[in-house]
């Protein structure tokens, strides 16, 4: 760890925040003179304080160990390169257009890789009216069952959850070519164009 860098890191993350040195001092239990200590690098914080550090800056502990953040290029992201995140401990969904690190309960959570269904995981789709109707009849019991499903256009993405012990009947708007995601909680991450 290099004290200068985790300083500087420490001070600009803290700036962000709208935090003097005593707010943040406060926030750890420390005196602001330990804050100060640490931005201009005449030490560092006790291993103890680092996840309420983390914490309190926004920031995971390994970045505030490395003292710098992985900055983006500020492009926006595009839908068409949305990613999907599910948490395996409690079922949240969280999506992205670009590159991000992204935890919940505790873990880091890494994109979903989406692949081609198999037999066991196809869907049917009906045209109605100006919609996708879209069934399957894959297992819906808990711990076993198709979580959600997401259309997604350049610039449009419609996501509809689902719950175990429901049938798996969704109705998606059509509109122009796009690609249908849908998640099985036991095997992953599927698509199809659309």
């Amino acid at each position: 760890m290099d004290q200068q860098k985790t300083g500087s890191l420490i001070r600009a993350l803290r700036a962000e925040q709208h935090m003097t040195q005593q707010a943040l001092a406060d926030v750890l239990g420390v005196t602001d003179r330990a804050v100060s200590k640490w931005e201009r690098g005449f030490g560092c914080p006790d291993v103890s304080l680092l996840p309420s550090l983390a914490q309190a800056l926004g920031v995971p502990v390994e970045r505030l160990l490395a003292g710098e953040l992985e900055e983006q290029d500020p492009d926006g992201g595009s839908m068409r390169q949305l990613k999907f995140y599910v948490c395996p401990q409690c079922g949240n969904l969280i999506t992205a257009t670009g590159s991000a690190v992204l935890s919940c309960c505790g873990r880091k959570l890494e994109a979903l890789e989406p692949r081609k269904p198999d037999e066991e995981h196809r869907l049917t789709f009906e045209q109605v009216e100006d919609d996708w109707f879209i069934t399957a009849s894959h297992p819906m019991v808990k711990g076993h069952y198709l979580s959600f499903a997401a259309l997604v256009s350049g610039e449009q993405a419609t996501v509809i959850k689902r719950w175990p012990e429901w049938d798996f009947q969704v109705r998606l708007p059509r509109r122009g070519h796009g690609m249908l995601f849908w998640y099985c909680t036991e095997h992953g991450l599927f698509r199809q164009p659309l």
